[in-house]
């Protein structure tokens, strides 16, 4: 599985963990867990490299609950890694319009 796609979904994690659980360099226990659900889900991808965006992706691998959450943490950070981020952003998106 693609490391970048891994370190793109925790660094929007810490940016959201950062805003709204006010913390600083380390994940608080549940984006710590969050974390590690979204890793495994990663590496357990049917799909591989050819791994489309989540919000793409015609098979839903998420719990409800870790669903909503990563959503979440999504809506508010996927503004906000183009500026904390830029190149992990950007190859984010580029890897998204490819697919399509």
């Amino acid at each position: 599985m693609n490391n970048t796609e891994k370190k793109t979904v925790e660094k929007m994690i810490q940016i959201y963990c950062a805003a709204k659980h006010n913390t600083s360099g380390n994940l608080c226990s549940d984006c710590y867990n969050l974390n590690l659900y979204a890793r495994k889900r990663l590496e357990k991808c049917k799909f591989g490299e050819d791994k489309p965006n989540c919000q793409d992706c015609p098979i839903h691998c998420y719990q409800p609950e870790m669903k909503i959450k990563i959503q979440e943490v999504m809506r508010y950070s996927g503004p906000r890694i183009l500026f904390k981020h830029p190149l992990l952003a950007l190859n984010h998106m580029i890897k998204g319009f490819r697919r399509k």
